[in-house]
């Protein structure tokens, strides 16, 4: 699929959608006192075992192996990149009776295989308002607690935060609804439309490459507002929702089917599209980004009538596709 850059690059110090200051060296939001003041009503130390288990990430050069990382991955080097996707195949389990093309020798470059397509048909659309938008397993869900988003026992986050400082735009989702979905490596990594939606905006937000994976989540506070994230805003049937796009380490880039590759570059700063000019629209189960290597979702909805698919729940796993909830009478 071509990725055409789309839309209007526009400055990140708007009066109206000022972020918080950024710490260069980290890469994140620095929290002003409220929202310092805020975390700590609603943290608690992780378990001791949880924080021993993270601590490798905080010392270990994420960045630079998160380049090589994507280096490799879309090297074209022949026979080696079969074996290195077979050994993939093999380690992971992938499933390559789904994928359009089962030919592993076939994929010029890692990248190419990681983000294969499925077969028509392999992920029926649910009849539902909002359905699944990647394979992958759930982290949490449920309601968004006046602004905070509950990440594991003890951490939460503010939605100001994970959209890059945007106060404004955090405030249409206060008292709202939350999804945190995270792909293993083995799932498929394009990730589709939950609904119909124009596109409103996108930020890329820098952040650290901490991994995103179950453990971690429970031992790094403020992981998914902590990480390097592309920020996508809709407008939908019922009004705005967000879809953001977590990075981790070993994750290469970040791509949208409206702009192309997001990341790399890495300037440092946040950098934001408008595309409020155009009409840019993605029907529900439409493909609208995909991971180079797998990262976490993190979905957000206003407030009103929402009901989640009674057999979520964390750590259940999940598919395209699936019923994932219904919004109720508007």
């Amino acid at each position: 699929m071509p990725y055409p850059p789309r839309g209007r690059i526009v400055p990140w110090d708007a009066p109206a959608g000022r972020p918080a200051p950024i710490d260069l060296a980290g890469g994140r939001q620095v929290p002003d006192r409220a929202d310092r003041m805020a975390r700590l009503r609603h943290s608690h130390p992780p378990a001791v075992s949880d924080r021993l288990a993270v601590l490798p990430q905080y010392l270990m050069p994420k960045r630079a192996l998160t380049v090589a990382a994507g280096r490799i991955a879309s090297a074209r080097a022949g026979a080696l990149t079969t074996t290195l996707i077979r050994r993939f195949v093999a380690r992971y389990g992938v499933n390559m009776s789904e994928a359009a093309n089962p030919d592993l020798a076939s994929y010029a470059s890692f990248n190419e295989f990681f983000t294969r397509p499925l077969k028509p048909g392999a992920r029926p659309l649910a009849a539902a308002d909002l359905i699944c938008p990647v394979d992958g397993a759930i982290s949490q869900f449920g309601p968004v607690q006046d602004d905070q988003i509950f990440q594991a026992k003890g951490h939460s986050y503010t939605t100001t935060a994970l959209v890059g400082g945007d106060a404004r735009l955090a405030a249409e989702f206060r008292g709202g609804h939350f999804a945190t979905l995270y792909l293993s490596p083995r799932d498929y990594h394009r990730i589709h439309m939950p609904c119909e939606g124009r596109l409103r905006s996108m930020v890329h937000v820098p952040g650290d490459l901490f991994s995103v994976n179950p453990t971690t989540a429970r031992g790094v506070p403020g992981l998914f507002a902590r990480n390097e994230r592309v920020v996508c805003v809709f407008d939908g049937p019922r009004g705005p929702f967000v879809l953001v796009l977590v990075g981790a380490t070993i994750v290469g880039s970040m791509a949208t089917v409206w702009h192309g590759l997001v990341n790399p570059p890495r300037p440092g700063v946040p950098r934001q599209w408008d595309y409020a000019d155009q009409a840019i629209t993605l029907k529900q189960g439409d493909e609208m980004g995909r991971f180079l290597l797998g990262s976490t979702v993190v979905m957000l909805f206003p407030q009103g009538p929402l009901e989640f698919n009674p057999a979520w729940a964390p750590a259940r796993p999940i598919r395209l596709g699936e019923a994932m909830a219904s919004l109720g009478t508007a």
